[in-house]
């Protein structure tokens, strides 16, 4: 691998990661005019536009796979982009930015545990600790062991990040659909799970305004948060997720990974450079969490490595019928 390429890859994962960490602190203003399901539906409209462009240069092969796969990528997309994005944005009307950023950097390890429940694949004793201490982590910062100490709001946000933790799992059943659908790369795998699932979101968008669970977004709410929409459409919503799959492909997954230690980093740093700074319980839950993550990430690195490396088998002398060593 080339420095440029390293560098570039390193550039993508930034861009990524940054992307995300602003995905909490923009939405949180949005939720005061456009209510989570709309959201979710406008923001996956917009990333949907650009992903059409992006798989038209391919020809019609991609439009192939979606008719072949339509009902799966369906679902997995509803569960990816529907479920963990509405569950997301209800847990941040009740939480703060910095929370939900913790919240989502937790996600591998999560995987993990998903993974040994569901395929009998049971994670090391390191993997096992680190998701203790991060979720020990995410329970400091969400106010739980400090009576709502950790939340500078003066109030426990529990119920938000509770949520919020829970909306994950339907983003872990969607990764895990990757290794499903072997014959598409990760653009088409993305790109066709969000045309696959808009007509599910756009549904569910219509009938929960019908039966009268969410209100459909006001011309005066959208004039007031376009701009906000327009940014986690085009930025989080697509431009990051492709930053991130270039990074994993130019410098590979267990680095990728470790990159989503910036998350919550740059939501911390970006709600600091806006006026909010951190608590004393906040800023512990996150090193906690941060510190989980990077001894997981070292942790599954080392191990990657140790499988990697070639088995180096004893010598052996032979002798033949008669022969001496020399």
């Amino acid at each position: 691998m080339s420095r440029r390429q390293r560098i570039a890859g390193t550039a993508a994962l930034l861009l990524a990661t940054s992307g995300w960490g602003s995905l909490f602190l923009v939405s949180k203003g949005v939720l005061h005019h456009v209510e989570p399901v709309w959201f979710t539906l406008i923001r996956y409209t917009l990333s949907a536009l650009l992903f059409v462009l992006l798989v038209l240069p391919r020809g019609a092969a991609p439009w192939r796979k979606l008719r072949r796969h339509a009902g799966p990528l369906a679902l997995r997309g509803a569960a990816g982009f529907g479920v963990f994005s509405v569950m997301l944005l209800v847990g941040l009307a009740h939480s703060v930015p910095s929370h939900g950023a913790v919240i989502i950097a937790t996600t591998p390890m999560t995987t993990q545990i998903v993974r040994w429940l569901l395929d009998g694949v049971r994670p090391t004793r390191t993997t096992l600790l680190t998701s203790a201490l991060a979720l020990l982590g995410v329970a400091t910062v969400s106010g739980l062991l400090t009576g709502g100490a950790g939340s500078s709001a003066g109030a426990s946000t529990l119920l938000g990040d509770a949520i919020a933790f829970g909306g994950t799992l339907g983003w872990v059943w969607y990764t895990r659909g990757t290794t499903r659908f072997p014959e598409l790369d990760v653009i088409e795998y993305t790109a066709l799970t969000v045309l696959a699932s808009w007509p599910v979101l756009l549904a569910a968008a219509v009938g929960a305004s019908l039966l009268g669970w969410s209100a459909v977004p006001s011309m005066e709410g959208l004039r007031l948060s376009w701009h906000a929409l327009l940014f986690v459409g085009v930025v989080p919503s697509a431009i990051s997720v492709l930053a991130f799959n270039y990074g994993v492909r130019a410098l590979g997954a267990v680095t990728g990974t470790a990159f989503l230690n910036f998350v919550p980093v740059s939501a911390l740093l970006m709600s600091a450079a806006m006026g909010r700074l951190p608590t004393a319980g906040e800023a512990a839950g996150m090193a906690m969490v941060i510190a989980a993550l990077l001894i997981h990430t070292a942790s599954s690195r080392k191990a990657s490595a140790a499988a990697a490396a070639p088995i180096a088998l004893p010598q052996q002398n032979y002798r033949t019928c008669g022969a001496t060593p020399s």
